[in-house]
């Protein structure tokens, strides 16, 4: 008999070092193996830039100091998740020339049939919302299935129904962190596919592998006070699947 095709990979799209792991952290195990992260703004600064504020903050004295640091933190996350790594050339957005994401072009091009792909919702962060539409853009024009969509923390978890039965709702309508939600619902149809409150195991599991990016977290404390609270923005993880707005079934 014909052995039975392997489960589909699973490829998350992660737009910086960090995003996939305090997005999808609890997810991950779940999700169809092998599970690559692939960071699209994991490229070095050119030397001379000046340093960001953010890397500045994080206690950096330059970018290229930092990325090597950021390099490493990614390694340790993703091996302590059974995760495989992929990292992209564009430099992080103070760093880089503005100009496509055309390695993302690349890599969907390459990735083999049936592969599952996963990218960020974009809530009120720019170059999460780019990496979003170059892939969506890529994928169309490759004739390819709509890949799902994660909710990108801490942002979207600062909502006050996060979590709850009523997130996608208040997504729909709330002016402070649904406007990503809303842009996407207004040029497909949303149906929830993953819905996790992570239970105190997954969440064990969780903070070990965000705690890994050490040197971000002081600042994300600075504009996401809670981040390693147990209730709090962290606490559950949301995937939608998109529909073109004339498919057959159900809108979420």
């Amino acid at each position: 008999m014909t052995p039975p095709p392997p489960p589909p990979a699973t490829v998350i799209l992660s737009p910086h070092f960090d995003d996939a792991v305090l997005s999808l952290a609890g997810l991950i195990p779940a999700l169809d193996s092998p599970v690559t992260v692939v960071t699209v703004y994991g490229g070095a600064p050119c030397p001379g830039q000046e340093v960001s504020w953010w890397d500045t903050t994080c206690g950096f004295s330059s970018g290229g100091e930092a990325h090597l640091a950021r390099v490493a933190e990614d390694t340790r996350a993703c091996a302590l998740l059974g995760a495989e790594r992929v990292v992209l050339g564009h430099p992080d957005g103070p760093y880089g020339d503005g100009g496509p994401l055309h390695e993302i072009d690349t890599y969907l091009a390459d990735l083999a049939p049936g592969t599952r792909l996963l990218i960020p919702l974009g809530t009120n962060q720019a170059d999460h919302a780019k990496v979003r539409d170059r892939a969506l853009r890529v994928l169309g024009e490759l004739g390819r299935p709509l890949p799902l969509v994660y909710a990108d923390l801490p942002y979207t978890g600062h909502l006050k129904e996060w979590g709850s039965a009523d997130t996608d709702a208040a997504l729909a309508v709330d002016a402070d962190f649904g406007r990503a939600y809303q842009d996407i619902a207004s040029r497909y149809r949303t149906r929830t596919v993953h819905d996790l409150t992570l239970s105190d195991q997954q969440w064990a599991a969780k903070r070990a592998a965000v705690l890994c990016y050490a040197s971000q977290l002081a600042p994300l404390a600075i504009d996401h006070d809670r981040v390693m609270a147990r209730g709090g923005p962290l606490r559950a993880e949301r995937v939608w699947a998109l529909e073109e707005p004339g498919s057959p079934g159900e809108s979420g």
